[in-house]
């Protein structure tokens, strides 16, 4: 759970373990019915079968919460850091509150703040306020031995070829093929744009999903390059937007061996975001 003033400058970031529903449900509900009594904005992206557990003790003031299915919302933070950033905006100057629940093992975040059993204790891996961890903190599995490799410097003709094949291979319907070997272009379009050698490209596909790797010398200093929307009259920054917005998950890693940007796309599309 997140709570931000933006006009006191004061910034909260408290992690929540919880063991039952009843905890859950009077915990968030709680901290979402104080902000609605202080006249704060309140946001809550939580799993779907848990919005009744938390908007039914409000009752009424429920309504006055904006409300999202972050098993939807969650799967790509280019999805979900923007509809955050729009809301905080909506209300510029107003202290609002944020309920968020991620609930994938394989995603870390650190809070500086754990409550459990209803004690606080400080968080040891959080890295303070407005710091992001380094995207070389944790290093990506290497790909399976079988996984198709292909080194490219001046033509991409070969790399839109190879993504096309592996996705049709593997099942992925016509329109996410073709989304796919966009991101997979733009993201080696990079390479011939901003480093000197050569780029490699790294296929393979399990019965859920195709992934596709793009390895350069180039290294990226935004930690949340591609996560937030450029603005129209931007020089840059369009093309890993577009590249997280149509693929599933992205994963980057970049660093003084140079980036690593691998894109996931699911065999079985997920539900659209509503």
């Amino acid at each position: 759970m997140t709570e931000s003033a933006a006009t006191a400058g004061v910034f909260r970031h408290v992690g929540f373990f919880y063991r039952t529903a009843k905890e859950y449900a009077t915990t968030v509900a709680s901290f979402l019915a104080a902000g609605l009594a202080a006249d704060e904005p309140a946001f809550a992206a939580v799993p779907a079968g848990n919005v009744s557990l938390i908007a039914d003790p409000p009752g009424a003031d429920a309504r006055h919460v904006e409300f999202k299915d972050m098993t939807q919302l969650g799967r790509n933070l280019a999805w979900s850091i923007p509809l955050v950033l729009g809301f905080a905006a909506r209300h510029a100057g107003r202290q609002i509150r944020y309920g968020g629940e991620l609930i994938w093992a394989a995603r870390r975040l650190a809070c500086p703040l754990l409550v459990a059993d209803g004690d606080a204790g400080r968080s040891p891996e959080y890295a303070g306020p407005f710091r992001l961890p380094s995207s070389r903190s944790h290093a990506l599995p290497a790909p399976p031995q079988a996984a198709t490799i292909h080194t490219y410097r001046t033509d991409l003709a070969q790399v839109r070829a190879l993504v096309l094949q592996h996705a049709m291979e593997a099942g992925l319907p016509d329109p996410r093929a073709t989304d796919l070997v966009l991101a997979v272009s733009e993201v080696a379009a990079n390479t011939l744009r901003h480093t000197p050698s050569d780029g490699t490209l790294t296929i393979w596909h399990d019965l859920d999903e195709i992934i596709c790797e793009i390895h350069d010398d180039g290294v990226i200093t935004d930690p949340l390059a591609g996560r937030r929307r450029p603005a129209p009259d931007a020089h840059g920054g369009h093309g890993l937007w577009l590249v997280y917005q149509v693929c599933d998950l992205v994963e980057l890693r970049s660093g003084g061996t140079g980036t690593t940007i691998r894109m996931h796309m699911a065999i079985r599309p997920p539900r659209p975001l509503g």
